[in-house]
């Protein structure tokens, strides 16, 4: 009998501390997983300051483009991706699924646009144009290339004193560009 219940104890302490290691496994994974969370709020927090304090160029297209515009710069430059989009919906006064806001960077600058529902008497002006700075000829080729397809050349590649090479494009969306190559 002693040794029956010597056993069981024994079984009853294995188990139990099976059950304490187990615990304190979850519990390590709970408190990994509160870290993660408070990183993540943390990020978000950080995030938000920082967007209210930044300058962003803000493009309103009025021809229900905005959405193909976008994606056609994110394809023209590197370090380039689409940040966030809030479409119309059916209760706006935007056509449903055009862009009601949306924030994308290019080369890790920030730009947002949208679908203006109301038709201004104002478009885009190249008084107020993109810079880029090219980092070699190949690039301030194909972007002049690219941005002047169906779009205006204001000045064609040239030398004009100031840099090595220089043309100033309006795109097919109306967006002015410099390209520039010192």
């Amino acid at each position: 009998m002693y040794k029956i219940t010597s056993i069981l104890l024994l079984s009853i302490l294995t188990i139990s501390c099976t059950n304490i290691e187990q615990s304190s496994e979850k519990n390590q994974k709970i408190k990994q997983l509160q870290l993660e969370l408070d990183s993540l709020k943390k990020l978000n927090v950080e995030k938000s300051n920082t967007m209210k304090g930044q300058i962003a160029t803000f493009l309103t297209f009025q021809k229900e483009d905005a959405e193909e515009a976008m994606n056609f710069y994110i394809e023209l430059f590197d370090n380039s991706k689409i940040e966030n989009i809030k479409r119309w919906g059916t209760e706006g006064p935007g056509k449903e699924g055009t862009i009601m806001h949306a924030t994308f960077s290019l080369n890790g600058k920030l730009y947002m646009c949208s679908d203006s529902p109301a038709i201004h008497d104002w478009g885009f002006t190249p008084a107020v144009s993109n810079y880029v700075e090219c980092e070699d000829e190949n690039q301030l080729e194909e972007l002049y290339e690219k941005l002047s397809e169906n779009g205006q050349v204001m000045m064609p590649l040239n030398n004009y004193g100031f840099s090595q090479k220089f043309g100033f494009v309006q795109d097919k969306f109306g967006i002015s560009w410099q390209l520039n190559l010192q």
